[in-house]
């Protein structure tokens, strides 16, 4: 027999060894202890199937790829979710079987203990509003109303009086860039981009350029908003960043959900009282969000509102932005001709 058909032989052999002993363990998570969705006061019950009845020296086990028990035998164990995120964990196993060791994974869902509840409001006024703005941020700053707009060639950020539509200041983006959300925190104005994959930060009272930031990691810009010293910024997925404005640094996230589903497209944000207000992207509606643990406390629908526009070319509803002084609300969208002033009732 030759070299080569003696390797060949060899190779054939060890494929049909890793084949015969991958079908001879067969383990898995134990599907019949396990549930699709948990809430964070229940626990998760980690357990092996082990069809072949193999002998298993000890199982290894992790949630989220941090190593969280090791067992003897076929043992299993109970982790409490107390201090998980809401969303997907991963769950892994290394099952330590006649001196080898197999890897199993799984995946179990977090979501919110809490139903959200459907919150009611008032138009206390009417705003005509520029329909030319493809609106992606607005917020109230110092009792003046500031806006962001997005698409290439035509966005900026502007501050200007409500009430008449005069305009303070503005700055426009380069053609290059489609501008998203705005927040105003310590005399400057952060704005984000949609996908070039960086932000800008001027000086709130001369609108001169301060910086150019890049983002921490690939994703898209879509909201912003600040609280307590930190940024906070959608990506046009269930996720929320808390953003170290110092730094850029993507620091911790949130993933948005309710008793039963992930939200997604979170779009333009607003902290008021300790929530944060999110728009979300094609509803026309706007989730009350807790930003320690992202569950939905409660949905404002403002579908009602769009067909009182008029425009045909509006589109939808993004931008939020809350006064103090009065304590109301004031709402637009995207090309929208009116901004209306809202209050919520309790």
């Amino acid at each position: 027999m030759n070299f080569h058909k003696l390797l060949s032989l060899t190779l054939f052999a060890a494929v049909v060894s890793c084949g015969e002993s991958d079908k001879e363990h067969s383990f898995s998570f134990d599907s019949s202890v396990l549930q699709e969705q948990y809430h964070r006061n229940e626990s998760v019950k980690l357990a092996i199937a082990n069809p072949k009845n193999a002998a298993i020296d000890s199982i290894v086990y992790y949630v989220n790829d941090k190593r969280i028990s090791a067992v003897k035998n076929a043992g299993n164990h109970e982790f409490p979710l107390t201090d998980a995120k809401l969303g997907y964990q991963s769950l892994k196993a290394m099952v330590f079987t006649g001196g080898e060791s197999v890897e199993v994974t799984d995946r179990i869902e977090v979501v919110s203990e809490i139903q959200p509840k459907l919150l009611e409001f008032e138009i206390v006024n009417m705003y005509s509003h520029d329909i030319g703005s493809f609106t992606q941020g607005l917020e109230f700053y110092r009792d003046t109303l500031y806006e962001g707009t997005g698409r290439n060639g035509q966005s900026y950020i502007r501050k200007y009086d409500y009430k008449t539509g005069k305009v303070y200041k503005q700055v426009d983006l380069d053609s290059k860039h489609f501008g998203e959300g705005i927040t105003i925190m310590d005399d400057k104005i952060y704005q984000l981009t949609y996908q070039s994959q960086v932000g800008f930060v001027y000086d709130a009272n001369t609108f001169k350029q301060l910086k150019e930031f890049p983002y921490d990691k690939p994703v898209e810009g879509w909201g912003l908003t600040h609280h307590d010293g930190f940024l906070y910024k959608s990506d046009g997925t269930e996720k929320i960043w808390k953003v170290d404005p110092n730094t850029f640094k993507m620091v911790d996230y949130i993933n948005v959900y309710t008793a039963s589903t992930k939200i997604k497209s979170v779009n333009e944000l607003e902290y008021v009282n300790g929530k944060i207000y999110g728009n979300i992207w094609q509803k026309d509606a706007v989730a009350v969000i807790d930003p320690a643990s992202g569950a939905v406390e409660a949905v404002l629908n403002l579908s009602s509102l769009r067909p009182q526009v008029g425009n045909p070319e509006a589109e939808v509803l993004n931008g939020i932005a809350y006064n103090p002084k009065t304590q109301t609300f004031f709402v637009t969208g995207k090309n929208w001709s009116k901004m209306f002033e809202i209050k919520i009732k309790n």
